[in-house]
């Protein structure tokens, strides 16, 4: 006997173990191999190996899991690959920050080799924790092919992609900006960098009687050193005629960085500037010296403040284009940890970039050349794990050509072979691969696939997949040019080492460089595996819209140009999870709704379903711990339906054939169970988890328990034996199919039910997990849909005027059935007693015209009558009634008016308007409902 009350958390990880004991998710099963069974690939997302699962997480693998699980029903050959990210920075900043709170020496105390030991240990120890949060939610991977982005197999993929794509001119080292973390001291990508906003305080202008108020300054900028707008003299190097001033006006966020200029930019249609460009003119930029040219680009906006932007080609990605398109100066002037260095004028060298910012203020007031400061608006570049700002910065870097890589990838999404669902991510996509820049894949950390490059005594860079094969490149490049005899460098080859001629790169590759080999490299390329022929291409990715360049579009280009075939067919994006006012989630708004706590107290059933009904193609869900009850509630209908079935003795028969029943009430329920199948099976197939989702819950709940299982009470106590067989028959069978339609949904309640519901009955030949999904064809029956539906209309409509007419729940109230012919007759006779339990009738007559005083009700061909007098106080119950429409109307009247206005439109937060528009069309919906129970008053 089933448990009175359902229990997820004693259910869970016992359902969970006997998965893993059958190893019901390994790909490749016996049954399933070559041509018996249709291969069906995803690859999970890796997380970081330092993660935890979030509602992101949750999301995306139950999505991942719901088709999964539904193609293994569906018989196909499922791998459903996981693994996780070596996750550089994120890694090496917990063994760090672990070896400060151990008070241990520093990373480069003890060396790079050591330090990197550590970082294993710490993985073997701690690592993949979200691993095993994954299992609490149900994921179905296949775990023996557990994966990690920096082991043996992926290491050597890693390796051999670097070299050939470097040997075919793919791969190059340039100087360029990056996103620079001082912190760390290492490029990041630009997923990495967090805008902060940033507000100033201080206003000061030279045309004020006021003098320029240093201290004060320095007071605001101590509490945020961004968020002003300075604005500078830049003296003319010789007087222009036809300019009106010894001098242009600039202004910049980060005044320091005036010391790196090597021009200054004015449209060049911007009449205001047209005798400067006109002679060429020059200025002489302050506190340095440095004369620097006025160039004409179009990267200039005459309509932002005076026109002129200085230009600082290494500390700034617009500048650094400028520069390029006028031969502009690069000149760095940070070193890595964000001080001035030797470029800079004496005074300023060895200053933090923030200090060095109030010094040039301060001086280029002393000069005269400070025009004003502004507090402004703006967004700053934080890193996301060190949180201080990010310095665009000019440095050696390795870069991939992304554009040559992307031009097939692009194609490949244009001609159909890879699509996007919802499709308007294709334009994301595109508008991306098609102005794509170069990809820096260099990292200055310790943690990760080290670049395979060494140089030699000249700088001469030897990229190979080991060092054996670097040194041997370096010893005939070193012969052939005469820097080496060849008895030095027979003497150094049998060394054995690299040491006396080679020095390895010590950056380590960017992590998404690795991971954008997953598709491939998980089923053990660069080696012709069987798994790779049976696997690749895969055929769905699901993920974030976030990483549609950082990772999807890596994936496409790494496919395409190492396997010649796209990673994946479809590309399912996601939406955000949001809290249910429509907000983004944060740990500093306290508003983060972490998973395993709702699993703790809901169970993953109930998180799941919450997730899937709401996964509408491009919403965001709104969640809330109340929708997440509501679905917990639905796994209890469903665990009291399977408890009322197995006390009401309702078990499997091998011979039950759902096409050829007796009874009207079992002929209708197999007929909707193939509608929901249907419905379930075609919104699964189109990444309509929602619509699939709700076709499940409308049928179990709305249809199966809350009208079948009440309409079968009276054949299970009646004294129709062969009616109450088939009827028992059929309620197991149906439920055997709801547990296979609710499965991937809901997989840990579904497999307890199916274990259980076979006690007395037909016994099980495999796990749920690995059944059969219906496959149901020709049960629907026309007479029985009209007559089953006419009871459950009739019912229904009783119930909606007992509600709107605040009938007493307690009363017992007439119905007549007004110029019934002769079936509506039959099918009253036959249900009278149904229809009177159900909607607590006294009785059902006939008659030809409906009584004075009563709410008129009409199902199909059938008109009805309640007759109300004595039941209600009609004249109390119309005046309620318009007073609840009028307020309904009045708060309706304030979410048009507030709709109405463009300014709350335009300026609102998104999930404001969002909750404005909920509303309004809730209040409709209430206006409607009581506008027509006012009509059946006024009619009666």
């Amino acid at each position: 006997m089933l448990e009175k009350t359902y229990q997820p958390a004693e259910i869970e990880p016992r359902i969970h173990g006997e998965w893993e004991k059958a190893e019901a998710f390994k790909a490749g099963r016996p049954d399933r191999q070559g041509d018996a069974a249709e291969p069906f690939t995803i690859v999970i997302p890796p997380p970081n190996v330092t993660g935890s699962l979030h509602m992101g997480h949750a999301l995306n693998n139950t999505l991942q899991d719901v088709l999964c699980r539904f193609e293994r029903m569906r018989g196909k050959d499922v791998l459903w690959q996981p693994g996780t990210d070596h996750a550089g920075i994120a890694t090496q900043m917990v063994v760090e920050r672990q070896m400060m709170e151990r008070q241990e020496p520093d990373r480069r105390a003890i060396g790079r080799d050591t330090f990197v030991e550590k970082v294993w240990t710490w993985k073997e120890e701690s690592g993949g924790v979200i691993i095993n949060q994954l299992k609490r939610l149900g994921a179905s991977c296949d775990w023996s092919r557990e994966r990690f982005t920096m082991d043996e197999g992926l290491s050597r993929a890693v390796l051999k992609v670097f070299v050939e794509l470097y040997r075919a001119g793919l791969i190059y080292k340039d100087k360029r900006l990056v996103n620079w973390d001082p912190k760390f001291q290492t490029a990041i990508s630009d997923l990495e960098v967090v805008q902060v906003d940033s507000q100033g305080s201080f206003k000061w202008d030279r045309d004020s009687e006021e003098a320029f108020d240093a201290a004060a300054l320095d007071k605001a900028l101590a509490r945020d050193p961004s968020g002003h707008m300075y604005h500078f003299r830049y003296p003319l190097t010789q007087k222009v005629d036809g300019y009106d001033k010894d001098y242009i006006v600039v202004a910049t966020t980060r005044p320091e960085t005036m010391l790196g200029d090597s021009g200054v930019a004015v449209h060049p249609e911007d009449e205001r500037y047209a005798a400067l460009l006109a002679a060429k003119a020059t200025v002489t930029l302050p506190l340095v010296g440095r004369e620097i040219p006025i160039v004409a680009d179009e990267y200039s906006d005459p309509e932002k403040g005076t026109g002129a932007v200085k230009i600082t080609p290494a500390h700034d990605f617009n500048d650094f284009e400028v520069g390029k398109r006028h031969n502009l100066e690069q000149i760095n002037i940070l070193d890595e940890i964000a001080q001035l260095n030797e470029n800079a004028p004496e005074a300023y060298r060895g200053l933090d970039r923030f200090i060095a910012r109030k010094r040039i203020v301060a001086d280029m007031d002393a000069a005269g050349l400070l025009e004003k400061i502004e507090p402004t608006s703006h967004t700053v570049p934080h890193g996301d794990r060190s949180n201080v700002v990010i310095e665009p910065w000019l440095t050696d870097q390795w870069y991939v050509n992304a554009a040559e890589l992307a031009k097939d990838a692009v194609k490949a999404v244009e001609d159909g072979r890879t699509r996007f669902v919802p499709k308007n991510w294709e334009k994301t996509y595109f508008e991306w691969m098609r102005n794509i820049q170069p990809w820096c894949i260099s990292r200055q950390l310790w943690w990760g696939h080290q670049i395979p490059a060494w140089y030699g005594p000249d700088g001469q860079v030897f990229v190979a997949t080991d060092e054996g094969e670097a040194l041997a490149e370096a010893l005939t490049h070193y012969v052939q040019n005469g820097t080496l005899t060849t008895e030095r460098a027979d003497e150094i080859a049998r060394a054995g080492t690299a040491d006396a001629l080679l020095k390895r790169d010590e950056d380590v590759l960017d992590t998404w460089f690795s991971s954008g080999l997953w598709p491939f490299s998980t089923l053990g390329w660069p080696d012709e595996t069987p798994e790779l022929q049976r696997y690749y291409p895969t055929n769905v990715l699901v993920t974030g819209f976030d990483i549609i360049f950082f990772w999807v579009a890596r994936m496409m280009m790494m496919g395409l140009h190492f396997m010649k075939e796209v990673p994946f067919h479809d590309v399912y994006i996601h939406a955000l999870v949001r809290d249910e006012k429509g907000q983004k989630m944060s740990k500093s708004k306290g508003n983060v709704m972490d998973p395993l706590g709702v699993i703790d107290s809901y169970g993953a059933d109930a998180l799941r379903f919450t997730l899937s009904a709401m996964a509408a193609q491009g919403r965001d869900i709104k969640l809330s711990t109340q929708r997440v009850e509501g679905y917990r509630n639905f796994a209890t209908k469903l665990w009291n339906a399977a408890r009322f079935a197995e006390m009401n003795e309702c078990v499997r028969k091998f011979d039950f054939d759902p096409a050829a029943l007796d009874e009207t009430l079992n002929k209708w329920i197999v007929g909707e169970t193939e509608r929901a199948s249907a419905a379930v099976t075609t919104g699964l197939e189109a990444y309509k988890f929602n619509e699939a989702a709700t076709a499940a819950y409308e049928f179990v709940w709305g249809i199966f328990c809350d009208w079948y299982l009440e309409l079968i009470k009276p054949i299970l106590n009646g004294d129709d034996e062969e009616a109450k067989a088939e009827t028992r028959a059929c309620v197991a069978w149906v439920l055997d199919q709801i547990l296979k339609m609710l499965h991937p949904f809901m997989p840990f309640i579904t497999e307890e039910l199916w274990a259980h519901m076979v006690e007395h009955g037909e016994k099980r030949t495999s796990l749920l997990t690995l059944s059969q999904w219906p496959k149901l064809s020709e049960l629907q029956n026309a007479e029985a849909d009209a007559e089953i539906g006419w009871v459950v209309a009739l019912i229904s409509e009783i119930r909606s005027v007992r509600s709107e007419m605040n009938i007493p729940a307690g009363a017992k109230i007439p119905l007549v059935i007004t110029g019934a012919d002769k079936a509506a007759r039959e099918r009253a006779d036959r249900h009278e007693d149904t229809i009177g339990r159900l909607a607590r009738l006294d009785s059902i007559s006939f008659d030809a015209t409906a009584p004075k005083g009563a709410a008129m009700i009409v199902v199909g061909e059938t008109t009805a009558a309640i007759p109300l007098e004595g039941v209600i106080d009609m004249e109390a119950e119309r005046r309620r009634l318009a007073k609840e429409i009028g307020e309904a109307q009045g708060n309706l009247d304030k979410m048009d008016a507030k709709l109405a206005n463009p300014n709350f439109v335009a300026k609102a937060k998104p999930e404001a308007v969002e909750e404005t528009r909920e509303r309004k069309a809730e209040l409709e919906g209430i206006i409607k409902r009581l506008t027509a129970a006012l009509r059946r008053l006024e009619a009666a």
